[in-house]
């Protein structure tokens, strides 16, 4: 079993978001980051305002394809964004157990 280090990068976010990192937590910290109100951030990603604040809430969960979506808008990498949005799905299946999940771009 491989071990990883976090970046300074993700351990700034996790200060952020007092918490491990969510996609959730990662839009809040890069619309904060960017001096963004909720609905600007909203018009940027093409969702509404209301949207955008259930998933900083946690209360909807953001599919993989629209997380390459968002991505690509707001030009980060689609693999975390993919990454993330499958980690807070298989939290929210599963609770009790802690899973890590990790992407490879097939060949």
């Amino acid at each position: 079993m491989t071990i990883k280090k976090k970046s300074a990068a993700r351990k700034f976010m996790e200060e952020v978001t007092e918490g491990p990192l969510t996609l959730s937590g990662l839009l809040y910290a890069i619309r904060v980051g960017e001096e963004m109100s909720q609905a600007e951030f909203a018009l940027r990603i093409g969702v509404s305002k209301s949207h955008v604040c259930d998933i900083e809430k946690g209360r909807k969960q953001v599919s993989p394809m629209r997380a390459m979506q968002f991505a690509k808008i707001l030009k980060y990498s689609e693999e975390q964004f993919v990454r993330l949005a499958l980690q807070d799905i298989v939290n929210q299946l599963n609770k009790k157990t802690v899973w890590h999940v990790e992407l490879k771009r097939a060949a």
